[in-house]
């Protein structure tokens, strides 16, 4: 699809660049003899000329050096260059067959002035060898999707927040809470009973079951 509209613009953009470069360089010429004639210039005379030059400048760089297909400049370039080739067989010919007498904008178009002073075919061998161009003959690169980084776990993140610790595990609902000035609910243990009617405030019973020596003195 893209070899078709360049060649299409190429079939539309020879004969306007042919029309522009025939206004700019008779009026720049024109208005230079002009100004030798009545020995004075005056530069706003010149902008006029300038404009269609520089539009069909613009047009030709367009279709010269962006990379959409070699047909357009192809096409183009033989197409302005023809004339020009034609004038070495038959030049009186190719020059009757130019139109003669058109006007733009009230101001008079001699075709034939860029096809005799040779400024069609510099500019047709221009763009063909822009054609020539091994780069044109490609697509443009697309660029390559560079893949996304997973997001680092662990210690290694940067991006760690606040927010990311995890929440506190709830208290264990058996757990009484701490308080001041009151005893522990939670019951305890009940002291070992001491056997033999001692008292529950004496020494604690020695660890072995060992009978107590008798300290009395034997009478005889």
């Amino acid at each position: 699809m893209r070899h078709l509209w360049s060649f299409l613009a190429g079939l539309v953009v020879a004969p306007v660049t042919w029309v522009l470069v025939t206004l700019g360089q008779d009026g720049s010429a024109g208005t230079v003899d002009r100004w030798v004639e009545i020995g004075t210039s005056n530069s706003a005379n010149l902008i006029e000329p300038a404009v269609y030059l520089a539009v069909g400048g613009i047009l030709l760089g367009l279709l010269g050096t962006l990379r959409t297909s070699p047909l357009g400049p192809l096409v183009a370039g033989l197409l302005l260059a023809a004339p020009y080739v034609g004038m070495f067989v038959a030049p009186f010919e190719v020059r009757d067959r130019i139109p003669d007498g058109w006007k733009v904008f009230g101001d008079p178009l001699p075709l034939h002035l860029p096809v005799e002073n040779g400024t069609l075919f510099l500019i047709g061998l221009l763009l063909l060898v822009a054609t020539f161009s091994g780069q044109r003959w490609r697509r443009w690169p697309r660029p390559a999707t560079e893949p996304t980084p997973a997001p680092a776990e662990g210690p290694e993140r940067s991006d760690f927040t606040l927010t990311d610790w995890p929440p506190a595990e709830p208290a264990d609902r058996d757990t009484a809470p701490p308080s001041l000035g009151y005893p522990d609910p939670t019951p305890t243990e009940p002291l070992p009973r001491r056997t033999g009617g001692g008292s529950p405030w004496s020494a604690p019973p020695r660890a072995g079951n060992r009978p107590e020596e008798d300290t009395t003195t034997e009478i005889r």
